[in-house]
């Protein structure tokens, strides 16, 4: 069974590396769910606008600076994930604490990396 990744800060602009993550992510064969400002779709993958109605994520990529994650620190917590990646641009030692608290992993790398390199 595949394992859910939640990519947080989904953009549908092509060019945004939340854009690769999500197709290269679905050419890995791994389940998405992607979470961004606007509804629409990415390599096949809907993107909603809020967290609510999700479960069992294995793995929570990070797409959003830290002043914008604030808003999802609770509900990241809610999803009890297994980890949650802080790609470049997204390190928050603020974030990292609370979520060391709960028992989540904490990566800070990048998820197209860790793909590329067969260790995600």
């Amino acid at each position: 069974m595949q394992k859910k990744t939640l990519v947080l800060g989904a953009s549908l602009k092509e060019d945004r590396y939340s854009n690769f993550a999500i197709h290269k992510l679905v050419s890995h064969n791994h389940k998405v769910i992607a979470v961004g400002l606007r509804k629409g779709e990415v390599a096949g993958v809907p993107v909603d606008t809020d967290i609510q109605n999700i479960d069992d994520i294995d793995t929570v990529t990070l797409y959003l600076n830290p002043k914008r994650q604030q808003p999802y620190y609770i509900p990241i917590v809610n999803l009890h994930p297994k980890r949650v990646i802080f790609n470049p641009g997204t390190e928050n030692p603020e974030f990292y604490k609370i979520l060391r608290e709960a028992n989540i992993e904490i990566e800070v790398a990048c998820t197209l990396v860790l793909l590329s390199t067969n260790q995600y």
